[in-house]
């Protein structure tokens, strides 16, 4: 063997040597090693990062990149969830505009009592933003799925539902829209669960033991005065308005609110489909023909004729809604009192005109939710359509 060869192989094994005592100092190896092709930085569980941040799992990962569980040497080895952004552009940018609202959620409600995530710290680490938050527990979504699907109890709901509205409220407040409200983008402090056996079902299922949730993921969140995009939403939460192009506000994260709201009702999404016209076929199903106001407005005209959907209930997809969807009253569950208020609820959110679609303020005073503000009292629901609004 020459010694250019020699020297060459000496030089790959001071090389090998090297990466991995990097690896193990808990930095990344460097610039080459450091992402994926996608934009995803490279880690394992314990890595530090800035110094300060312990990975010790990771918790989730979406088209943004990745969340993980985190221990904060400088907050006494708190427990943290920290979301790694992709080091991509267009991601960053997103993140950015999270933080100021985070920022000013923080600057809003310093005491945390509006049920929204809290953002503790931010910092850029080798092109990737960085935003921990404090830790929480599993979506609403994953509850519901690691439970068979089995609908939430409606005291569950009810709970649930008004903290929702009171987090979601609290934003339109402060000229703000969520704009992408779903049972994944809510999560519970505490997912600890007891078994009980559901006699109906014949089988046991998860009952939870503290129903607290915190509202997450404000990285399409907009203010009253930025732009608008023109889609917003993801597609089972989105509001007709947005689907035929008419402008939206803080109207559509009240209709989203009543598709999530359905979903822990019953166990399944209101809205299986990814087609806009399908869509707007569910919609009449369960909720009766669009206005034709909203009709003759909408840039969509392909999806009309003569003011009505163009809509065949032959067609293969036809008969998908038609097996798939029914009015909205016949998903009634119990014929209880407390089911009717919180199906009038459910109307009067998911009502097509935003204009007359129930604000998030008289939402909360809604007789659905009487037992929230009066523990025990039993007094008689009346109609609220005469509410005002």
């Amino acid at each position: 063997m020459g010694k250019t060869q020699l020297y060459s192989l000496y030089k790959g094994f001071l090389d090998c040597i090297c990466f991995c005592l990097s690896r193990g100092s808990g930095e990344p190896a460097g610039d080459t090693q450091r992402d994926t092709e996608n934009g995803h930085l490279i880690y394992r569980n314990g890595d530090v990062l800035e110094d300060r941040y312990e990975i010790l799992d990771t918790l989730g990962e979406g088209t943004f990149g990745k969340v993980v569980h985190c221990l904060d040497h400088r907050r006494s080895g708190s427990r943290t969830a920290l979301k790694i952004i992709k080091n991509i552009e267009k991601y960053r940018e997103a993140a950015k505009q999270e933080i100021n609202v985070l920022k000013k959620i923080s600057e809003k409600d310093p005491n945390n009592k509006h049920h929204c995530v809290q953002m503790l710290d931010w910092f850029n680490y080798y092109g990737h933003v960085c935003i921990s938050f404090e830790l929480l527990s599993l979506s609403t979504f994953d509850f519901l799925k690691a439970n068979n699907f089995l609908p939430y109890p409606i005291n569950h709901i009810r709970h649930m539902a008004f903290q929702i509205c009171h987090a979601v409220r609290f934003l339109h407040d402060n000229k703000l829209t969520h704009t992408d409200l779903k049972p994944e983008n809510i999560l519970f402090v505490n997912s600890d669960y007891s078994f009980i056996y559901n006699t109906e079902k014949k089988c046991n299922e998860r009952r939870l033991n503290d129903t607290t949730v915190r509202l997450v993921d404000f990285g399409s969140a907009t203010f009253d005065h930025e732009h608008h995009s023109t889609i917003i939403s993801t597609r089972h939460y989105r509001a007709p308005e947005v689907i035929l192009e008419l402008g939206w506000s803080h109207p559509c994260d009240v209709w989203s609110i009543g598709c999530i709201l359905f979903e822990y009702y019953e166990g399944f999404t209101m809205y299986q489909t990814h087609d806009n016209k399908e869509h707007l076929a569910m919609m009449e199903r369960i909720q009766g023909p669009i206005p034709r106001r909203m009709i003759q407005r909408s840039r969509k005209q392909k999806y009309f004729h003569c003011g009505r959907l163009n809509w065949n209930e032959c067609s293969k997809s036809g008969r998908y809604v038609k097996a798939k969807c029914k009015p909205l009253r016949k998903y009634l569950l119990s014929q209880a009192t407390e089911h009717h208020q919180f199906f009038n609820l459910l109307e009067r959110m998911l009502e097509y005109e935003p204009s007359k679609r129930i604000s998030l303020s008289s939402a909360l005073r809604h007789p659905f939710f009487l037992p929230l503000h009066h523990p025990g009292k039993n007094q008689l629901w009346r109609n609220s359509s005469d509410m005002s609004r």
